[in-house]
């Protein structure tokens, strides 16, 4: 099911929560690549910043489209450690990123399967290929360690 690729980014992907856990955010990490090389990497940092647009997911693709000098990131994949959001999976569908891979399901704001699946909308005009699942438990681990201390 999962490439050693897909193990190797989203452990990177985890990696990069930890961080973010460590500086008070939210863990959630995401790797964008592209042909099985990282464009770019990032984590949330919407406290840090004031800016509640600033989740791991919106951060990384503003990075790839620098770096790429386009903001279509067609044939991408991304990696990231929580399913997305609404904002993050709509950002997605316009990017034009091609798959998703998603460690642990959200099931209180989760836009990709969770509470409902704005990226294989068929009203839309980009669906997404996704997974999830990979590292999950891990994952899910570090988010109930940080909110259980925030409680």
């Amino acid at each position: 099911m999962f490439s050693r690729a897909d193990q190797v980014f989203m452990r990177q992907a985890l990696e990069l929560a930890k961080q973010a856990k460590g500086e008070g955010e939210v863990p959630v990490g995401a790797v964008l690549t592209l042909n099985d090389l990282p464009i770019a990497t990032a984590y949330n940092q919407s406290i840090t910043h004031q800016d509640p647009t600033a989740h791991a997911e919106i951060i990384v693709l503003r990075e790839a489209a620098k770096i790429l000098k386009n903001y279509r990131l067609v044939n991408t994949v991304l990696y990231v450690t929580l399913e997305p959001c609404a904002m993050c999976a709509g950002a997605l569908i316009h990017a034009r990123v091609k798959r998703l891979i998603y460690a642990t399901a959200d099931p209180r704001t989760g836009a990709c399967g969770s509470i409902f699946n704005l990226i294989n909308h068929q009203a839309l005009n980009h669906q997404i290929q996704y997974e999830s699942g990979l590292l999950a438990e891990e994952s899910k681990l570090l988010l109930q360690q940080f909110f259980q201390k925030r409680r």
